[in-house]
């Protein structure tokens, strides 16, 4: 079998470091000591909930028009108008449904009280699928739990890791199993590797 530890580092030489994830829409490379607040970390699941099926640079656009308004924060998020924040999130697409999806996720934000999520949380909120939990509980809570998408997917078929015929067989949970039973449990690893496939994914769609 393929050693993903050795991909990993091979990605790393080609790409370095990604700084994933953005934070006001800076990168921050080899740093991982973010999100270092609350609102930092809101951010990042708001982004992770916009970003369903659309670009990062969509879910830019529509983080930028709710930074301008001060609805980056939950408790305003909450009692913000309807269509106020489907102007703002536009950009991302399928505004109607994501602004009540944001809404849904800030309540439960507060009501967390700082605490970590447990992934069974997430998954029962309305509008928040395996992909956006993951996402969520690895970026926003440094929770050791790798992210697969389409890209991961597309990856493992350009590598060879996995034949076409067995990965068409596997569920979200068969892949994750995969990388997280083969890589060292880090959450900066998983933090770096899923960024590296991306960012490796896009270059193949630009070539």
């Amino acid at each position: 079998m393929i050693n993903l530890k050795i991909l990993y580092q091979n990605l790393l030489k080609d790409h370095g470091p990604q700084g994933w994830w953005p934070i006001n829409n800076k990168y921050h490379p080899g740093d991982y000591s973010y999100p270092k607040n609350d609102s930092q970390r809101f951010e990042i699941c708001i982004g992770a909930i916009l970003t369903q099926n659309t670009s990062w640079k969509n879910v830019e656009r529509a983080l930028d028009n709710l930074r301008k308004k001060k609805l980056l924060d939950a408790r305003k998020l909450i009692i913000a108008d309807d269509q106020l924040i489907k102007n703002c999130i536009k950009p991302a697409g399928y505004f109607n449904q994501k602004a009540k999806k944001l809404k849904i996720f800030a309540e439960f934000f507060i009501k967390l009280k700082k605490r970590i999520p447990i992934r069974d949380e997430l998954l029962s909120l309305w509008g928040i699928g395996k992909e956006t939990a993951d996402s969520i509980l690895l970026y926003a809570y440094d929770q050791p739990i790798f992210v697969i998408d389409t890209y991961t997917r597309k990856f493992l078929l350009n590598q060879n890791i996995i034949k076409e015929k067995e990965l068409n067989h596997m569920t979200y949970e068969d892949i994750k199993l995969f990388f997280q039973e083969n890589l060292p449990k880090d959450y900066k690893l998983f933090q770096e590797y899923h960024a590296l496939i991306v960012q490796y994914g896009k270059n193949l769609q630009n070539n």
